[in-house]
């Protein structure tokens, strides 16, 4: 599956992100807690190169607790500042002034000794679509400022909101990069929603993740389908084994279309909205040791 997808409105939030960043004291990255890899845009560390960092594991509730520990010191192993949150519900939004102002903190000590006191921190937030920077920069500012959707590329001008004296949050479009080099970061985009639907086969997509949870979360799939089912073998192609899971969820939930035949379709849209609405449990499904350096 060749996902590809570069709006002409991405070039252009890339440029504008490299403009702004002399306005800016730090950037605040949000990625999803699930696909800490996929949801990362590798453009994003050469364009904000030497600006101070803070990674927003954010959706962190839906995400494995074990790999949010894991993400967490991997980077801050880093050198970046991390912190975990839920921007729907607003758990964890609260701790950001704090954690920004110890990642600057020396460069607030400059400002002091400048006698610069009082000055506020700009910072500026980034990420791909969909992954929830308008929702977390209204939680942090207690009101609507941002526009938030669950479809990507809602977000389209830059868009500065006032927090209060000491603290200013820029808000960005959500930027992908031009061409996903490895298959898996085009599929777990897909899985969450941060690419749209309508630019793949829904049946397929569903099925290389059917595959995915059974290797990665098997007990997920059982409890929440009432079903069985042997591990993938060894050699056995992955979107063949995972139509077989899919029948199966589909002749569990009683999907049938005109003559007796699985509703595999249906099947495929309902696995997809009850895991990006947290219905299968929590999981994620990538890990810091599968990363390659």
């Amino acid at each position: 599956m060749n996902i590809q997808w570069y709006p002409g409105h991405m070039t252009k939030t890339r440029r504008q992100i490299e403009a702004d960043l002399g306005q800016v004291d730090m950037v605040a990255e949000i990625i999803d807690a699930r696909i800490p890899v996929a949801s990362r845009n590798p453009d994003i560390d050469a364009i904000c190169a030497g600006k101070p960092r803070l990674i927003v594991l954010n959706r962190a509730d839906q995400a494995d607790p074990e790999g949010n520990r894991d993400w967490g010191r991997y980077f801050r192993g880093k050198g970046y500042a991390v912190m975990e949150t839920d921007a729907k519900t607003g758990k964890g939004v609260g701790q950001f002034a704090a954690v920004s102002r110890e990642l600057l903190r020396e460069q607030i000590e400059k400002w002091h000794a400048k006698g610069l006191v009082g000055r506020p921190i700009r910072a500026m937030v980034v990420g791909v679509p969909n992954v929830g920077k308008s929702t977390f920069i209204n939680q942090v500012a207690k009101r609507k400022s941002a526009k938030a959707g669950d479809r990507p590329g809602v977000t389209r001008g830059k868009q500065w909101v006032t927090v209060d004296q000491g603290l200013s949050l820029l808000d960005t479009p959500g930027i992908l990069w031009p061409k996903f080099e490895d298959e898996r970061v085009g599929l777990h985009l897909a899985y969450t929603g941060a690419v749209k639907d309508d630019i793949m086969d829904v049946e397929t997509l569903a099925c290389r993740l059917m595959t995915d949870l059974a290797r990665r979360y098997p007990r997920a799939l059982e409890e929440r389908y009432r079903m069985e089912f042997s591990p993938k073998e060894e050699g056995t192609d992955p979107v063949a084994y995972g139509y077989e899971l899919l029948q199966a969820a589909a002749a569990k939930r009683g999907f049938r279309i005109s003559g007796g035949e699985t509703d595999t379709e249906r099947m495929a849209r309902i696995l997809l909205d009850e895991l990006r609405e947290g219905k299968l449990g929590r999981f994620t499904l990538e890990m810091p040791e599968e990363m390659i350096e």
